[in-house]
């Protein structure tokens, strides 16, 4: 199963996610602020990324362009988690280097669907 790095600073949201994730067979490491997820990208190889955009210490957009400046994690599948719903977030997201976007409060059935067909698209097993 694949393994998935979630980078969250509220506990509700890492502890609700981080459960009903490994209870679907993911491995879920934590990170809780930008610069905590870009050093355990880089020491643990995640085959997918969920990257709060509001973090302490490092911002989220700014955590995912350091990832997608390193040749060890420039090929990682990033999934923004962010409650910035509004008219060009999504394009905000992206444009700094996220494979796909979803707005909080969270869908678990469709961020499922998301991480799937990213895990599916970077060929690595769902």
């Amino acid at each position: 199963m694949a393994r998935l790095l979630l980078v969250e600073d509220h506990e509700e949201i890492w502890d609700f996610l981080s459960r009903r994730l490994k209870r679907k067979g993911y491995e879920v490491s934590l990170a809780f602020d930008g610069q905590e997820g870009v050093d355990k990208a880089l020491a643990e190889h995640p085959d997918l990324i969920l990257m709060d955009v509001n973090l302490p210490v490092l911002d989220g957009y700014s955590a995912v362009r350091a990832l997608r400046s390193n040749a060890r994690t420039s090929h990682v599948p990033i999934i923004a988690l962010t409650a910035h719903a509004m008219a060009g977030d999504r394009d905000k997201a992206i444009a700094a280097g996220c494979t796909d976007y979803h707005p909080k409060p969270v869908d678990f059935s469709r961020l499922l669907e998301q991480i799937q067909a990213a895990i599916t698209v970077a060929g690595t097993p769902a």
